[in-house]
This record gives C-alpha cells, structure tokens and sequence, in this order.
C-alpha cells in the first residue's frame, strides 16, 4: 500500500489550471516534487492535506480516501511549511506542553532528545530564534507525534548548507521505519538528489514526469553541439533543446542510446536542474 496515491487531481482558479496530476508516495520512500514558481506545487500539497477543495479526482491517505479521514487519522500526517506558525513567545519546552495537549501520540522523549541533537535550546524564546532554527523545530514537532506520512512545502528554502544536511539527515533517519514516508516540495534539487526516491515534476499545472530519480539521473543526458551537430540529431530523440552561447543543449531520455548513435556528440550526465531548466526554458 502506499503512503499516498494521487490520481487525475485538477483545480482551477481564475488565472491558473493544475491540470489531471497523478502520482504515488509510496511507503519507506521520500518523494521530491520540483516545479518552477507558479506550478502547483502549494496547490497540489494544499489539495492532498484538504486545505483546498480539489475539483476533481482522487486522493488516498494511508489507505484511507481523504473524505474519509477521521481526527486520528489526520494525526498520522506531519505538516511543515516554509515559515513557522508558532508563537514567538513561546519557548521549545512551553511548545511541548501546548503541543502533547493537541496529539495523542505526542512523544515527549522523542522531541525532547531531537531538540538536544539539533542543539536548539529548551528555554528560550521562539521569537530569538533564526530562521534554520525555527524550521528545525518546526519538523522536529512534526516527527514527535509519530506521523507516517510528512509532508513538507519548501521547508529547506533559505537555509544555510550546514542546517540542511542536519535536516536531511533527520529525514532519512524518519524513513529508515518503513511505516513512514515523506512528500518534500523543494527548489533544492541538490537536496532531493541526495535523499530522494522519486521526483515528481510539475511544469505550468501538468504533470511532466513522475520517475525514480536513480533511474531519471542514470538514463537522462544531455547533448551538447554545434550548429551543425544539432541538424544532425533525429526529432525523436530530442525532449527539448536549448540554444546557448556557444552551443546547443539537448535534453534526451536515453544517454546510452545516444552515445551509440551520435558516437561524434558529447553527450553528458544531467541534474534535476539541467532537465527542469531544459523543459522550462527550451524548446520542444
């Protein structure tokens, strides 16, 4: 079973349509969703956490449709956006007495033990805190009601290199229980590159691919050519191109095909930048 199943999900707003998007979470995986500002990352995580009315298709939540989920149900989801909604004048450990009130599953140890490991302080005042602390302890709350499925919307945007790969860490460390999963919306590629299962990648409200983002990196490439090169290249081969300064880029779905059949071509490997950049910015 998966954690959550996205099935022909649309929403249409006066100036934007999110258009038939489809995609699974599935149990013990971390799932990055990429798009360019404008794309329908929010409203896709909006429409799975019912913050939005969806206008048409399916949504299931650790086996549950999301018109079933009762409150108990919906304590097994962990939300983190990407500012805190705490009150500043609340310290860490007046937070816990507010928060082990709300979740039944509240684990006192847990976040107590997570605030030590991530060094942010018991005592002082939320308000005193700096952005990387608070989103800190905005997932380490988060995680200490023992959620299964978290979801997270840009929370490691603006964050210093140094508070990511402690948050990262603490995401793969959530995932190590395969119970849980996580669906993490980031403009971070390189973060997703590091611990992500599978990317789901939204351009201008559609779905433009949902893929294991091993097989996505080992199997794309890009073509980097002159003028002439590129006259050269075969229609069907060619996701989108790029005409740069000095060369031509073509985004392509089979590096090792293309190796074989353009043995002149320089053909390299691609990051989840270079093939959003490429869908984004190119030309089909």
């Amino acid at each position: 079973m998966d954690a959550l199943t996205v099935k022909g999900l649309s929403k249409t707003y006066s100036s934007f349509t999110l258009q038939n998007i489809s995609f699974q979470v599935p149990k013990g995986t971390i799932v990055g969703l990429v798009g360019e500002n404008g794309a329908g990352k929010s409203t896709t995580i909006n429409a799975v956490l019912g913050l939005i009315k969806k206008d048409s298709g399916d949504i299931s939540i650790l086996g549950r449709h999301d018109y079933e989920m009762t409150a108990a149900d919906r304590e097994l989801i962990g939300v983190v956006f990407d500012n805190s909604n705490f009150s500043g004048e609340l310290s860490p450990k007046m937070l816990h007495k507010v928060l082990k009130d709300i979740y039944h599953t509240w684990d006192e140890a847990l976040y107590f033990s997570l605030l030590e490991k991530m060094n942010l302080p018991r005592d002082k005042k939320i308000k005193t805190f700096s952005k990387g602390m608070k989103m800190k302890l905005s997932i380490i709350a988060a995680v200490s009601h023992h959620p299964r499925l978290l979801i997270l919307d840009e929370a490691t945007s603006g964050l210093d290199p140094v508070t990511r790969d402690d948050i990262l860490d603490l995401f793969l460390t959530f995932v190590q229980e395969e119970e849980n999963s996580i669906l993490l919306s980031s403009h971070i590629t390189s973060d997703l590159e590091k611990i992500a299962d599978y990317i789901i990648f939204i351009h201008a409200g559609k779905l433009v691919f949902f893929k294991s983002k091993d097989k996505l990196l080992a199997d794309y490439g890009i073509i980097k050519c002159g003028l002439a090169q590129f006259g050269r290249i075969e229609k069907q081969d060619i996701i989108a191109y790029r005409k740069m300064d000095y060369e031509w880029q073509i985004l392509v779905g089979d590096r090792k095909k293309a190796e074989k059949k353009y043995p002149k071509a320089m053909i390299v490997p691609v990051t989840i930048d270079e093939i959003m950049l490429l869908y984004v910015k190119g030309e089909t």
